[in-house]
């Protein structure tokens, strides 16, 4: 027998959180940046995102009606990021259900504040809250899903005359949950909003989650740096724009480099770009003033990377195995993979009768000095107009 109430909304279970005025530091959620949950295009994408790599298991869907959330939409998941973890940091109170005017947040991303662009703001909300999202990641139980969208629910408010008075907008708790945690929120770079690429800006997240400020920098395979975007495109021509990403080098506070391994596989790596006043191994011009006057814009000078190098003196990146184990699987069991294919190449022209015994020949014995680059796969660094693509 029930007592004949009506069940209370969930707007109706939550406070309100007033957005804090500020131009405060953008906050990214680490799980949306390492994992493919948005399109990368602008044009209109309904076909759904498909991704597992270990315990990991992502679906994303999308409606015809409005298409698939883009990563010019999360750029309002940034937003709303910044405000809850400013306002926890101050003292004050936070909720999922988040209240804001377009210009707040259209200037806080870096938007014009033209009519047309509230319209595509009301359009990337209708985005995020009808692209649902099936994952493993933080559950508790092996197999277990979350199922949500970006945003529960969104509206317009308007005051007691009846004017427009903002928005209100409801996160999901799958996405609040993870800001409130300090291990799974990064401070990401202002000039993020700047790029205008969805691959770039993808790219950035990607880096700036894995790469960190970690010295000797990081490296991805192209083919898992393909999947692990949730692109449509072919690999070719994915990896024609990543080398014109490299070429471009237009990520804020990093330095791509393309690397190809002896079998011909070739890397992405990247690695921080080092500030101006801090120890580097770099060249500095004769005569350049070691103090920079308060307020000038950074302008660092460094020693070129080599077009070509060839040798040991540059070896395989470290896979800083302690912070991406989904993406070093892969990675490890494909350095597994070539060591064997060579060791196992190397033994057979050792078995041929006519193989030459010479020191340093392809038959050596595997203690001989020349087994070193079978065990150690060294890299060159290639210029990035290489013929094709594997």
């Amino acid at each position: 027998m029930t007592d004949g109430r009506k069940p209370r909304s969930e707007r109706g279970q939550l406070d309100l959180f007033r957005a804090l005025p500020g131009d405060f530091a953008p906050r990214d959620a680490q799980d949306l940046m390492a994992y493919p949950f948005f399109s990368l295009a602008k044009s209109k994408r309904v076909a759904p995102i498909d991704f597992a790599a270990g315990s990991v298991s992502i679906r994303v869907e999308a409606v015809p009606d409005h298409g698939m959330a883009t990563i010019w939409d999360a750029d309002i998941l940034i937003w709303a990021a910044s405000q809850i973890v400013e306002a926890r940091d101050a003292g004050l109170r936070t909720s999922r259900l988040m209240a804001a005017t377009p210009y707040e947040i259209l200037t806080y991303v870096g938007r014009g504040t033209s009519s047309r662009d509230y319209q595509r703001l009301k359009a990337a909300l209708d985005r995020l809250q009808s692209t649902t999202i099936s994952t493993s990641i933080r559950q508790p139980a092996e197999g277990r899903r979350h199922r949500f969208s970006w945003i529960n629910e969104w509206q317009e408010r308007s005051d007691r005359e009846g004017r427009p008075d903002g928005i209100e907008l409801i996160v999901p708790d799958w996405f609040y949950q993870a800001v409130l945690d300090n291990a799974l929120i990064l401070t990401i770079d202002r000039a993020y909003f700047d790029l205008t690429g969805g691959l770039d800006r993808w790219l950035y997240r990607l880096v700036r989650k894995h790469g960190g400020r970690q010295r000797e920098g990081w490296r991805f395979d192209f083919h898992h740096l393909h999947q692990k975007s949730g692109a449509l495109s072919p690999f070719k021509r994915f990896a024609f724009e990543l080398r014109d990403i490299i070429r471009r080098q237009p990520l804020p506070g990093y330095t791509l480099f393309l690397e190809t391994e002896v079998g011909g596989r070739k890397l992405l790596a990247f690695e921080p770009t080092p500030g101006c006043g801090k120890p580097v191994n770099a060249l500095v011009l004769s005569g350049t003033p070691t103090i920079v006057p308060s307020g000038t814009g950074g302008s660092c000078y460094q020693e070129p990377k080599q077009g070509v190098t060839y040798g040991s003196k540059i070896g395989n990146r470290s896979l800083n195995l302690e912070s991406n184990e989904d993406s070093n699987f892969e990675e490890r069991a494909d350095d597994v993979e070539n060591i064997i294919r060579s060791a196992a190449g190397g033994l057979r022209k050792a078995e041929k009768p006519d193989a030459p015994s010479m020191p340093g020949a392809a038959g050596s014995l595997p203690d001989s000095p020349a087994s070193d680059s079978v065990s150690r796969p060294v890299l060159a660094r290639l210029p990035l107009d290489l013929p094709g693509d594997r």
